[in-house]
């Protein structure tokens, strides 16, 4: 039987989708890359805003038209849809034969088997039960690099968010169950992990009493064939000393950080729960850079939150353009049923939202521009993520670029790398979110 799997959302739930397919592969399922060839579909959902949302029930729609014209014998949505609207998928979408829930993910094949003897069924599972880490992932990211992720859930409870309800408490993997899977995915090429979670800066104090994330740095970082560790969603507030000495001082962490701060108007960050001000976040941008000086930062803002004047807006505004972040990304504010924010006052119109989202988005591109240029004559490290035989150039990405959601930079060479390969490159040239470079064989002054 040939399993097709269409894994939407978040890198989070990626993780999830990659250690379902490792069961199955345990079990003995084959998997295809064409959806019209698999008897079984499944959906890895996501519910998070309202545009995932929608992504999401039109693939379970899409796939469950397979079911006529196709293979398709089982059609299975797993992830935060089905576990916020189980009984609405089950009832609505007649074409669904069963749904596993955020927590219920291991079970995707005695679900497969009870679908096969007793038709549609569902399985949820416990929220706030303990997380560990899987057996053996199907990675869906090429095999050189892979996501990890360390926790579960989120006891932070901002106003507009949903996550607490679908993924439940804050629960950290322990460190051995997480240095086991990542010596076993750096066996099989994998030389960049990127470790994930709805919130990592507060990793092991559900388990261990203190914030244990510089720790965790310091194990995976004895992995000897692993080159680069990223870390994603670290809470400006959350930021130790600890933790920047020790991405200063870890040749194997990148200066990267990911820290969402969503707002730096202090009534809108107020109204949406957050724990920091504006003059927090400041000082900790500030701190965070006189620790490591070549940081590259990236965070995400909210526009349009309920209640948010044009002031508020030109107050996050002046911050963008103060704190010249190197990446940033803007989402218009979803209103989801069930959270706090859905009930307030002042919801804002979506064209004000959008507009406002622009204006954010040119002002950072005219910011990220500038910081590019900066790079124009250094030497990088750099990670090659491949061939574009479009183009026949090679792209790869430095230590300021995540995968998916920053830039890469475009080397013209004929020679060939493998991908997850490190080689010095001379930055000739910059864009807005992109940069061109040469090889090089000088030092470099960058990881």
């Amino acid at each position: 039987m040939k399993i097709f799997l269409n894994s939407l959302g978040c890198d989070k739930n990626l993780c999830d989708g990659e250690e379902m397919l490792g069961l199955l592969a345990e079990a003995g399922y084959l998997f295809t890359d064409e959806i019209s060839e698999a008897d079984i579909i499944i959906i890895n959902s996501c519910c998070f805003i309202g545009d995932a949302q929608e992504e999401s029930i039109n693939a379970i729609i899409e796939a469950g038209a397979y079911k006529k014209t196709g293979r398709c014998r089982m059609l299975i949505v797993s992830g935060c849809l089905s576990q916020r609207f189980s009984e609405e998928i089950m009832r609505e979408l007649p074409e669904v034969d069963g749904i596993l829930g955020t927590a219920s993910y291991g079970d995707i094949v005695p679900l497969i088997e009870k679908i096969a003897e007793n038709g549609k069924t569902g399985i949820l599972g416990d929220i706030n039960a303990p997380v560990h880490a899987g057996k053996k992932k199907v990675l869906c990211t090429g095999g050189h690099y892979a996501y990890l992720k360390i926790a579960e859930g989120c006891d932070k409870r901002c106003t507009y968010c949903i996550i607490p309800y679908v993924r439940g408490s804050y629960r950290s993997i322990p460190i051995e169950e997480l240095v086991k899977q990542a010596k076993e995915l750096v066996s099989g090429g994998v030389r960049e992990l990127i470790l994930v979670a709805q919130e990592t800066t507060l990793y092991g104090l559900d388990l261990y009493g203190k914030k244990t994330l510089p720790l965790l740095l310091r194990k995976l970082s004895e992995i000897e064939e692993l080159s680069w560790i990223r870390l994603m969603y670290c809470y400006p507030e959350e930021i130790t000393d600890e933790l920047l000495d020790e991405i200063a001082s870890n040749k194997k962490v990148v200066n990267y950080l990911d820290i969402p701060v969503q707002s730096a108007s202090d009534a809108v960050l107020k109204a949406m729960g957050r724990r920091t001000d504006k003059a927090s976040l400041v000082r900790t941008i500030n701190r965070i850079r006189e620790k490591v000086p070549d940081i590259a930062l990236r965070t995400t803002l909210i526009s349009g939150f309920p209640g948010e004047t044009q002031s508020d807006h030109e107050a996050t505004l002046k911050f963008v353009r103060d704190m010249r972040f190197d990446r940033l990304g803007v989402f218009p504010y979803s209103k989801e049923d069930g959270t706090p924010a859905a009930r307030m006052k002042g919801q804002i119109l979506e064209s004000v939202k959008k507009k406002r989202r622009d204006e954010i988005m040119t002002l950072q591109q005219q910011i990220s521009l500038e910081k590019s240029e900066e790079f124009v004559g250094r030497r990088l490290k750099v990670f090659i993520e491949g061939r574009d035989t479009e183009d026949d150039i090679i792209v790869a990405r430095t230590y300021r670029d995540a995968p998916e959601v920053d830039g890469y930079i475009f080397i013209d060479s004929n020679r060939d790398f493998i991908s997850g390969e490190i080689v010095t490159v001379t930055v000739t040239g910059a864009t807005e979110y992109d940069l061109t470079g040469e090889l090089s064989d000088e030092e470099t002054e960058f990881a």
